[in-house]
């Protein structure tokens, strides 16, 4: 279980682009509840029962936890075993029936459009690495890819004549998403000039779009590393992850007028519910459609 808590917490930090406080927060949260599930004799996740859950909160109250302390504890283990579920790595997900405040959907962190310039102009396309980096950061906000679909790109899921990249995402479902002309020369800048550079270095040839500076293909944990390292460079004070840019990719579309179901499709989103929090982030643009269409507004 506590190897399962590790992959967890590097989803948290790859792929949802929490704060660091949260995450923090989900941790001890979370390795509380394994410590007292083994003090309750379960060996593994498949064993645990809602009234485990139910007695780890009522056990944490009886220990002087706020009200809040409990909702955020009870969504911690609604996010783990969400994840678990939707990983293959829980057979039926006991935690999701469970009522809880719906604190879980805070607003996802976005960068303005003049943010996303600042950031995507960081690296210096005169290196090999400026060539790759940028060539990352365009592509990010340009089709809004997970940080693991941009790792697990290839050259063969490129079709640039057409202007669509192929990627795989969640459930191993492949999806056809747009990109545009600016992203397009910025990777076939790195493809030209780049990446022949750091694929002569490695020992055995990688399909991979990305690679690293010994030729192999670039890990999540890395990419997410310069893209933090990028924004600080520009000073902007957000915390910024992968997940940052792929917010903002949906945002910024349905503040320029893209319909939800377009937006759906090109992020992989298998619900639209998903989707939906979207329109809480750019109230203004629906403030504005209701007073220009409302007859009583």
């Amino acid at each position: 279980m506590r190897f399962l808590l590790d992959q967890f917490m590097d989803h948290l930090t790859l792929e949802r682009g929490l704060s660091e406080n949260t995450r923090m927060a989900y941790g001890h949260d979370l390795a509380e509840f394994l410590d007292f599930l083994s003090r309750k004799g379960r060996a593994g996740i498949q064993q645990v029962m809602r009234r485990d859950i139910v007695d780890f909160l009522m056990a944490s109250k009886q220990k002087g936890l706020a009200t809040p302390s409990l909702a955020r504890r009870l969504v911690a283990i609604k996010v783990f075993f969400r994840y678990l579920s939707q990983e293959g790595l829980l057979s039926g997900n006991v935690a999701d029936a469970m009522d809880s405040p719906r604190l879980w959907k805070i607003l996802p962190p976005t960068m303005s459009p003049a943010e996303v310039d600042r950031l995507l102009a960081a690296p210096n396309p005169d290196t090999v690495r400026g060539l790759r980096d940028r060539a990352i950061l365009e592509m990010f906000y340009a089709t809004g890819l997970r940080v693991s679909e941009l790792a697990g790109l290839t050259l063969d899921a490129l079709h640039f004549d057409a202007e669509y990249i192929r990627c795989v995402g969640k459930g191993d479902k492949e999806r056809v998403v747009p990109i545009g002309a600016r992203a397009i020369a910025a990777v076939n800048a790195w493809l030209e000039q780049g990446r022949p550079v750091y694929a002569a270095k490695a020992k055995s040839a990688s399909r991979a779009v990305f690679l690293s500076r010994l030729g192999r293909p670039l890990s999540r944990i890395t990419i997410w590393r310069h893209i933090r390292a990028y924004a600080r460079q520009v000073n902007i004070r957000k915390e910024i992850s992968p997940h940052t840019l792929r917010h903002s990719f949906a945002t910024h579309l349905l503040a320029n007028g893209a319909s939800l179901r377009i937006i759906q499709e090109m992020l992989g989103h298998a619900d639209i519910s998903t989707t939906q929090i979207y329109t809480h982030v750019d109230q203004g643009r629906l403030q504005a459609i209701h007073q220009q269409y409302h007859p009583r507004a």
